[in-house]
């Protein structure tokens, strides 16, 4: 397989499943942003985690993760306290309302998995998962930090 077939269907797959996760989130009734999304996937996995984790976790500077918060919050989807080990930042949870919509999340999670695999039997399906998350090791990709990125072709009249 050639590099571009593989960067080309990376993507298509990237896409397709994009596409079947934000028409499960439509269908759930979530009206969200991702970034809210992300930011309450990530308080459900880590609880008490606070701005600056979160930020460090999903990769996004901590102004828009604040902005994320504050709307959360006016929601009530999630709340705050004060952290007991440093009365400086504040610990954040979801409410029972934040935890409905992660059930949702769930559900449409599930459902968008069950559409892009639904071709695939359980052994072709468990060797997907083996490689993709083989793949993402810490490790993946250090050989394309250690090379020269290719020049872009000359046009020779």
């Amino acid at each position: 397989m050639s590099f571009l077939s593989l960067s080309d269907t990376l993507h298509q797959l990237m896409h397709r499943y994009t596409h079947l996760l934000r028409t499960g989130i439509h269908q759930q009734g979530i009206a969200l942003p991702i970034t809210q999304i992300r930011t309450l996937k990530s308080i459900r996995h880590r609880p008490h985690s606070t701005a600056q984790s979160i930020a460090q976790h999903i990769q996004r500077d901590k102004a828009q993760i604040t902005r994320a918060l504050n709307a959360l919050l006016s929601e009530k989807l999630i709340y705050k306290t004060t952290n007991p080990h440093d009365q400086r930042s504040t610990l954040l949870s979801l409410t029972t309302q934040g935890d409905e919509v992660i059930a949702k999340l769930e559900i449409a999670e599930a459902w968008a998995a069950e559409a892009i695999t639904e071709q695939l039997d359980d052994e072709q399906l468990a060797l997907f998962l083996q490689l993709s998350q083989r793949m993402l090791l810490p490790h993946a990709g250090t050989l394309a930090h250690d090379r020269t990125p290719l020049a872009a072709p000359t046009h020779q009249e």
